[in-house]
C-alpha cells in the first residue's frame, strides 16, 4: 500500500520541473480567457484564481555556456509543465538586488 504512494509521487515528480529562474516568453495572468482556454487545451490544472502564468518558458541557462540569452525579464516559477513549456506562478526576478 506505502508503494503505490511512492509511485503517485515519481510519476507526478516526472511532470513538472522547478526551475530557480526561466526565461518566458511572456507572463500572463489564469484568469486572462485566453489563458484559461490555453491551459485548458493543454490540460494544465492551476489551482488558485489569479496565478501569473508564463508562456513558452525555459530554463535560464550560464551566459556564455550555451548560447542562449534571455530577451524577456527573467521569472521564478515554482513549476514548468516541461511538455507544453508552461510557467506556473511565475514571478519577476530582481537582477538588480
Amino acid at each position: 500500500m506505502l508503494f503505490s504512494k511512492f509511485t503517485g509521487i515519481a510519476i507526478l515528480a516526472v511532470a513538472t520541473t522547478s526551475f530557480a529562474q526561466s526565461c518566458c516568453n511572456s507572463v500572463t495572468s489564469s484568469s486572462d480567457p485566453a489563458t484559461a482556454l490555453l491551459l485548458g487545451l493543454l490540460g494544465v490544472v492551476v489551482q488558485g484564481v489569479d496565478i501569473p502564468i508564463g508562456i513558452g518558458c525555459s530554463p535560464i541557462t550560464v551566459v556564455g555556456v550555451s548560447g542562449t540569452s534571455c530577451t524577456s525579464d527573467p521569472v521564478n516559477c515554482s513549476d514548468i509543465v516541461t511538455e507544453q513549456l508552461i510557467g506556473i506562478d511565475c514571478t519577476p526576478v530582481n537582477v538588480g538586488a
